[in-house]
């Protein structure tokens, strides 16, 4: 069974934003891109499970690709509701919620991509958001971006194309 991208857009985007990207990370993975107008975790958590079943997809090889808010909306998914997404790329997120107890991401294959000029996330805010995952459990990757502020660049999109080809090869 393919592999499923959870394309998650920041706000102000829709669900046609990162298509183009799922398609290039991971060529012929199934894409799933809801539209994020006020979404809350547990809501994405059920309509990630109803579209699982729906269209025949293997939960646990459903990863997310979420960038600012998306990033932030996986995160709180992840931590939420573990096991619903089962890893993914979060390219600058900007806030993490902190559930009392943490939950066990048992392994769960996280890279997180902070950009070194970004006065929306400082890289020290999402190294934090790095370590909490990896406190929950979470087998986390983080990179800082020399040349990239908040926005995403041509190295953001080389950096998850190579993390994911690792995670599902094992190279």
């Amino acid at each position: 069974m393919p592999v499923t991208l959870l394309l998650l857009h920041e706000t102000g985007g829709d669900e046609n934003d990162l298509l183009p990207i799922g398609r290039a990370l991971v060529p012929g993975a199934a894409l799933l891109s809801p539209r994020l107008a006020a979404t809350r975790a547990e809501d994405l958590a059920k309509w990630i499970g109803t579209s699982a079943q729906e269209y025949g997809l293997d939960p646990a090889r459903i990863y997310a690709l979420g960038y600012a808010d998306g990033a932030d909306l996986a995160i709180a998914t992840l931590l939420g509701h573990p096991g619903v997404i089962a890893g993914g790329v979060l390219l600058r997120p900007t806030r993490v919620v902190m559930p009392d107890p943490l939950p066990d991401l048992n392994n769960a294959p996280i890279l997180i991509v902070a950009g070194k000029g970004d006065t929306r996330t400082p890289p020290s805010e999402s190294e934090a958001i790095a370590r909490l995952l990896t406190h929950a459990g979470a087998a986390v990757d983080f990179a800082v971006q020399e040349d990239a502020d908040h926005h995403l660049t041509p190295h953001d999109f080389a950096l998850g194309k190579k993390w994911f080809a690792q995670q599902f090869t094992g190279a």
